[in-house]
């Protein structure tokens, strides 16, 4: 029989027969579009493909299961080749536009602004939610539509409340505003040319055009910043936070439940669609990095940035990741011996305090979220922030937040700061040439169920700045590193920390390569061998393929010079812990007529020949393996 395939290609006829399976079908498909990767081939009965089904899903099953027959036409939508482009920059410097003077980019360098392949392939999509026909207002054929039945936008208001979604995606609010932007002027050629995105700005703007001396020691109407109205921002930049496992949780709680005190980290992981919410964006963490901290039970202190920031991106960026966000801990245990703690934040008290709101802005401005449809080559942030604390009925809960455009921008501006209430933000009080703060005010209901607008000053409470994203774990569980042993995680106070005897430890002594592809699969190991910086940056990218992905051998070390050396340089160092053992070292002096008074805390020992600084008891040093000489 004779099928008709329609793509965006065209229409094409592909001669098939009825007990064919779509598989074979797929390959003749992409036979006649030039493909090479079927697995991207969807189809649907439908001319909208938004809702398609991937074939490979239905590869064994036949043509006439689907009840397809003579001279049916398939929609069929697929992904393109990506052309092969210069290596991608992943540092925020790296990416950071070329701007004018006046922070704008020219239009026609929008297009060469390096968005995220998330961006890229929601912009693709047509987004629209499909509807089912209705059984009580429908009276047409089922290859009809109506006003009942046929698509919604993915910003259509009545979906999103009667989905409870609190928040539209971003693509979702851009395609408002650009649908907004097409309808003021449908035939202005220029209108449709403008990004329709613009940052917020409340900075006084310099130069001014109104013929007077620049701030501080003039300011006019043109270019001071105009009064702020606080209101519930209507998208966010990421709908869901989904960790990889429960392990990464319980693993970076494990710290306070030994000590009690705070923890701070990192998220690494990479941002994919969202199938929940129309045209939405999830941040899929893989690993949590740990900086250095200064921990207590009710605090941290941490440094940005800090001194292995570059080394610890230059590790995710070879695993395929990026920085997504942070996490850290506000935990209190109640005293009860049953595993709860307080819950200190609810909605009778915060979700995230002033101080934190202002710690989420300086991030989120440090991650801007860069896309071709700003002005000024940037927008919002993909930037996360997540808190374990405790919840109502007292266990431990995750909790995941952003902050407004509007925080960011004021933080920006120096307009608020943190207040000794964490409830609420401070609002700045203007200082004659030197800082000029607009008027802020913010809306709510009084006790009269009225709509009422209050000045800010001197203070606002904080939940007008908060964004809600979700969060939660995958139903079937994928993750990127596999390793079971648990390497030691860094900066933990009183734990054992990372050094070349951990590292043998955990090295020397697999027994085969898949065990030790297994083994490798481990982020903070990862980390803890590029600060060796013994494996080239070549090298090292070529491990971390063998440690994340299953079609890559862990057989391929043995042809790396660098991995030979890491492996003779920790053979090296753990026959030297074993020769630095006190029963070692008596037997390899012989026998002493006199026994010395030893030190309570040895001098370190540097090495003549590597300078590498020893334990006063060392014999020989752990790096090079020759004797230590006083």
């Amino acid at each position: 029989m004779l099928l008709r395939v329609r793509s965006k290609e065209g229409m094409h006829r592909i001669q098939v027969e009825p007990q064919d399976t779509f598989a074979s079908f797929a390959e003749k498909i992409a036979k006649v579009l030039n493909m090479t990767d079927v697995s991207t081939l969807a189809m649907s009965d439908q001319p909208n493909t938004s809702n398609a089904t991937s074939i490979m899903q239905l590869a064994n099953q036949s043509l006439a299961s689907a009840n397809l027959k003579h001279g049916d036409i398939v929609y069929i939508t697929y992904v393109e080749p990506v052309q092969e482009q210069e290596p991608v920059k992943t540092t925020q410097e790296e990416r950071k536009p070329q701007t004018t003077t006046s922070g704008y980019i020219p239009i026609e360098e929008l297009s060469n602004i390096k968005q995220d392949a998330v961006d890229d392939f929601l912009e693709k999509q047509r987004g629209l939610i499909q509807r089912s026909k209705d059984t009580k207002f429908c009276r047409h054929g089922s290859n009809a539509m109506c006003d009942y039945c046929m698509p919604l936008e993915p910003y259509d208001q009545g979906y999103l409340e009667e989905n409870k979604i609190k928040h539209m995606s971003f693509h979702a609010y851009l395609r408002q505003i650009n649908s907004a932007q097409q309808t003021k002027a449908p035939s202005s050629a220029i209108v449709k040319q403008l990004p329709p995105l613009e940052e917020p700005n409340y900075k006084v703007k310099v130069p001014c055009t109104g013929g007077h001396a620049p701030w501080p020691e003039g300011i006019c109407t043109k270019c001071q910043p105009s009064a702020i109205t606080l209101q519930r921002q209507t998208y966010r930049a990421v709908d869901h936070v989904e960790f990889s496992s429960a392990a990464l949780i319980d693993n970076f709680i494990h710290y306070w439940r030994e000590s009690g005190c705070q923890r701070f980290g990192y998220m690494y992981g990479r941002y994919e669609p969202y199938l929940d919410v129309p045209l939405g964006i999830k941040a899929v963490v893989e690993a949590i990095y740990e900086p250095p901290q200064e921990t207590h039970v009710d605090g941290l202190k941490l440094d940005i940035p800090w001194a292995e920031e570059k080394l610890v991106n230059q590790v995710a960026e070879a695993c395929g990741l990026v920085k997504i966000g942070m996490i850290f801990t506000d935990l209190t245990d109640d005293g009860t011996g049953k595993g709860t703690v307080y819950a200190k934040r609810h909605v009778d008290s915060y979700f995230l305090s002033s101080l934190e709101c202002c710690f989420a802005a300086e991030m989120q401005r440090r991650h801007p979220n860069y896309s071709r449809h700003s002005a000024t080559g940037k927008y919002s942030s993909k930037f996360v922030t997540c808190v374990v604390s405790g919840d109502v009925e007292g266990n431990i809960d995750v909790t995941a937040y952003q902050v407004s455009d509007t925080m960011t921008a004021m933080h920006e501006a120096g307009i608020v700061e943190p207040s000794r209430k964490p409830s609420v933000m401070r609002v700045k009080e203007s200082i004659p040439h030197e800082r000029y703060v607009p008027e802020v005010f913010y809306k709510f209901k009084n006790e009269y169920n009225v709509m009422v607008k209050e000045p800010a000053k001197p203070t606002f409470p904080v939940e007008y700045l908060l964004v809600n994203v979700t969060n939660g774990f995958p139903q079937n569980p994928n993750v990127l590193f596999k390793s079971t042993a648990g390497y030691v995680v860094e900066n933990r106070p009183g734990v054992a920390h990372q050094d070349m005897g951990t590292l043998s430890n955990h090295l020397l002594h697999v027994q085969s390569s898949s065990e030790l592809k297994q083994v490798l699969s481990d982020f903070h190991l990862l980390c803890s061998i590029r600060s060796t910086e013994i494996l080239g940056l070549a090298e090292f990218k070529k491990l971390c393929e063998i440690a994340t992905q299953p079609n890559q051998s862990a057989d391929e070390l043995e042809h790396m010079e660098g991995w030979n050396t890491l492996i003779m340089v920790l053979k090296t160092a753990e026959g030297n812990a074993r020769a630095n053992t006190p029963a070692a070292a008596t037997s390899s002096a012989g026998p002493s007529t006199s026994t010395p008074a030893v030190s309570a805390t040895p001098v370190e020992k540097s090495c003549r020949h590597c300078t590498f600084a020893n334990p006063g008891t060392n014999v020989n040093c752990e790096m090079c393996g020759l004797p230590l000489d006083e």
